[in-house]
């Protein structure tokens, strides 16, 4: 199987220094901008390189897919070999409690136990 390549975090440039802009990406596009142009010991720009292989992308970091789950008939069509379970927030107690049971009678991982 194979696994999720590691990916540096891309930080927006002078967020660190500069108290009103925020770490979310965005484009530099200053003519001068040493971030856009690349260099050497700049922050890294998201590129089409850092993609990750076809087979792993969307899927959790322990390897499964994520399905969610509502109520107990939802189950039945889960793949225990491929797909782990979330249950969803609007699930309440009593429900939540009848779905880990019957999760762990048919051997599912539960991604938010």
């Amino acid at each position: 199987m194979i696994k999720k390549r590691k990916i540096p975090e891309f930080k927006r440039p002078l967020a660190g220094t500069i108290k009103r802009i925020k770490e979310s990406w965005r484009r530099p596009r200053g003519l001068h901008s040493k971030v856009r142009q690349k260099e050497k010991s700049k922050p890294k720009m998201p590129d089409i390189g850092y993609r990750q292989p076809k087979e792993v992308r969307g899927l959790h970091p322990s390897g499964f897919k994520e399905v969610l789950v509502r109520n107990l008939k939802d189950l039945e069509r889960v793949d225990p070999s491929k797909e782990a379970i979330r249950i969803a927030a609007t699930v309440g107690r009593k429900k939540r409690e009848e779905i880990v049971k019957k999760a762990k009678e048919l051997k599912i991982k539960i991604l938010n136990e």
